[in-house]
């Protein structure tokens, strides 16, 4: 059975905004080793729109933006949008029942699937369905924006925690 990880970039005061601020070199490359060992990823509709940007060949320029962006095509991607009426090559749209399409996801799969988007991570943890959050701890603040945790806090126990280059710090949580 696959698990179901949700992890995203977050600022000191709790909020994720891929325009405030973003990775270093260093931690960009884990994404990239990162998203090659991913089973496939699972979009809200905005997250999945944010990233369609690494669809675009015109997008890509240095070698590690190159190796992301063919790492990011080449995984299924499944989105939960009730408004996109189509997608970009390798994704498909969920049925209207989430829990039932995301627990037959990871009933069909081995391997970790990634989630990104808090409104999405929202549902998913009401759910019951996520099995890890990775939280990349930025040294800034941001004053607003979408929380990381937008809805449910659900007790957590901290499992690992990696630092990176930039004071990073990866904390990974699982449900308590």
């Amino acid at each position: 059975m696959a698990k179901l990880v949700y992890g995203l970039n977050q600022s000191l005061d709790g909020y994720v905004d891929h325009t405030k601020f973003g990775p270093t070199p260093a931690l960009f490359r884990h994404f990239v080793e990162q998203v090659r060992g991913l089973t496939g990823m699972i979009y809200g509709r905005g997250i999945y729109e944010v990233m369609r940007y690494w669809d675009d060949n015109g997008n890509v320029h240095t070698a590690d933006e190159i190796d992301f962006a063919t790492a990011w095509r080449s995984k299924p991607k499944w989105v939960a949008s009730r408004s996109l009426k189509s997608l970009g090559p390798n994704a498909t749209l969920l049925g209207n029942d989430l829990k039932a399409a995301v627990t037959a996801l990871k009933e069909g799969r081995d391997g970790e699937i990634d989630v990104a988007g808090p409104r999405l991570a929202h549902s998913l943890t009401e759910l019951g369905l996520i099995d890890e959050y990775r939280i990349y701890l930025h040294p800034v603040v941001v004053g607003g924006g979408n929380p990381y945790f937008g809805g449910p806090r659900p007790p957590l126990r901290l499992v690992s925690t990696e630092r990176f280059p930039g004071d990073v710090l990866q904390l990974t949580y699982v449900p308590a």
